[in-house]
């Protein structure tokens, strides 16, 4: 019998991803959907392992269960490591793709016009995956990063968040553009999760 995993989400494509890194496993996947009253976390840590240890442990003692939960982004190394821990609200509004890949575009033209940059700016994308117990410990946790240029036109539709940004050199094709099989085996959400395979397998059964 499948052992139930809250993803602190509610983020649908995150979610559909993990549920396809994570197929083989004896797992029942569900997001925070199924606890609408549940308040947001608030994600005020400076670091994406902070704001991944609030939220796993926080929602877990919530819901009783055991959660796995992550904060990723983007970091730009000549932004300054932007948009970073902000990453999904960079424009001001949380979850506005549209929005944040239009700053973020703009921000490095503008530095290409300053001459600080010349053509597609190095970034890479962290995730830090945190599993926590239905009592709100923490187990363990991981981070998996994924290094790439980002294009100043977005190519291809699949993903979410930059990934029709983000190129990867050695594939000549953004995250939008590659199939599934071949992101979940280089994202840096798929490395990290598959660092907790281990745990996941012991602590679960």
């Amino acid at each position: 019998m499948a052992t139930l995993l809250v993803v602190g989400t509610r983020n649908k494509k995150k979610l559909g991803e993990i549920i396809e890194i994570y197929h083989d496993l004896p797992v029942d996947l569900r997001d925070l959907s199924g606890w609408p009253d549940l308040p947001d976390v608030v994600e005020d840590a400076a670091t994406f392992e902070g704001n991944a240890r609030k939220k796993a442990a926080e929602v877990a003692r919530q819901v009783g269960h055991w959660v796995l939960a992550e904060d990723s982004g983007l970091v730009v190394p000549a932004l300054n490591g932007r948009p970073g821990v902000y990453s999904a609200r960079y424009a001001g509004t949380q979850g506005d793709d549209d929005a944040n890949n239009a700053k973020l575009v703009n921000e490095l033209a503008e530095l290409e016009r300053l001459g600080k940059i010349a053509g597609p700016a190095a970034a890479y994308y962290v995730c830090l995956a945190v599993l926590a117990d239905p009592t709100g410990a923490v187990q363990v946790q991981a981070e998996g990063r994924c290094h790439g240029v980002l294009l100043r036109e977005p190519r291809g539709d699949g993903g979410f968040g930059y990934d029709p940004l983000f190129l990867v050199p050695e594939y000549h094709k953004t995250f939008g553009e590659l199939n599934a099989v071949v992101k979940h085996a280089l994202s840096h959400r798929a490395r990290a999760l598959g660092l907790l395979r281990p745990a996941l397998r012991r602590l679960l059964g």
